[in-house]
């Protein structure tokens, strides 16, 4: 039973990758790239494109509107050893959309028919697709679009299950997907608000899906998606890492930040993981606020040990 880490911008990294990785994920995918800013090779395409090698094998996002651009940007991946190429037709934020990729691809089928073709014929390696249930609920073509994806080659289909208008709010609408797995043969992925095992169990019987992918439900969780592979596959569920290996994890996972972005960006990047990571054990609003305002990383490091001392001291005393 698939399940997989979605690309998320800014989060699903190469450290947060090895570390879901590690805890047992049956694929990650990087965070999305712009095709054209992978030809140009800029300094931030490479490092989303970098990948570890425990992750093998790895699915490279790639999102634009150039059939052509994009042709050439899944070569240029294939060849850095991606195993899968990921077609992003489900982003929703306006930067995207306003240069016509992500979502905004749902309203131009033709546009997005020729990217697929083009895409799938530059590669030898399987291609992809991830997308939404539509521009918003008049115009829900999922099912006709993936039709034609698979048609092309297209050979695993993802769907949010929330329109491009919706963005993040209401609830995803994970019965909706069934109509996108009776329209296809290919396996097809359900994704959006799975953040749990019973969200995963409920998701999939609602969607008749093959697998699950799983996003905001992992911040702060790596050990997650090991979790629900585990349940999905009638295997013992690990429980969480006890606060000694949490705080380990913590640490190294903010060691490796800072060093694949450097001191000034890694320490702005790792704040949002302290928070997740930290989010509902005892203090941890204060902890947050305190060490947001920090840049020296050693002293960071210092406030992340001392949190985590505080909380293996209650635990010690409620036990």
């Amino acid at each position: 039973m698939p399940v997989i880490l979605a690309p998320m911008t800014g989060v699903t990294d190469r450290p947060f990758r090895t570390l879901v990785k590690r805890f047992g994920a049956g694929l990650t995918v990087t965070e999305m790239i712009a095709s054209e800013a992978m030809i140009r090779e800029t300094r931030q395409s490479l490092q989303k494109a970098a990948w570890d090698p425990s992750e093998d094998p790895v699915s490279m996002q790639l999102a634009g509107c150039d059939p052509d651009r994009m042709a050439e940007a899944a070569k240029l991946n294939e060849g850095m050893g991606a195993a899968i190429i990921d077609i992003n037709m489900g982003c929703p934020v306006k930067k995207v959309v306003n240069g016509h990729a992500g979502s905004a691809l749902m309203r131009e089928p033709e546009l997005a028919a020729r990217l697929i073709a083009a895409t799938v014929k530059a590669v030898k390696v399987p291609v992809t697709l991830k997308m939404r249930m539509g521009w918003d609920h008049a115009s829900l073509n999922a099912p006709e679009l993936a039709r034609v994806a698979e048609d092309l080659g297209i050979q695993l289909i993802t769907i949010h299950g929330r329109t491009r208008c919706q963005l993040y709010s209401g609830t995803a609408d994970w019965a909706f997907v069934r109509s996108v797995k009776d329209a296809v043969k290919v396996p097809v992925i359900v994704n959006g608000d799975i953040c749990s095992i019973a969200d995963a169990e409920t998701a999939l019987d609602q969607s008749g899906a093959d697998g699950v992918m799983i996003g905001r439900g992992a911040y702060g969780k790596p050990w997650l998606i090991a979790q629900v592979m585990a349940a999905l596959t009638g295997r013992p569920v690990p429980g969480d890492p006890s606060l000694v290996q949490q705080h380990a994890l913590v640490r190294e996972h903010y060691a490796a930040m800072l060093d694949l972005y450097g001191t000034v960006i890694g320490v702005n990047l790792a704040r949002k993981h302290l928070g997740w990571y930290t989010k509902g054990l005892h203090d941890s609003g204060q902890f947050r606020n305190a060490v947001n305002q920090l840049a020296d990383p050693a002293q960071v490091t210092a406030m992340i040990d001392r949190f985590y001392d505080e909380q293996m001291q209650l635990e010690a005393i409620a036990a």
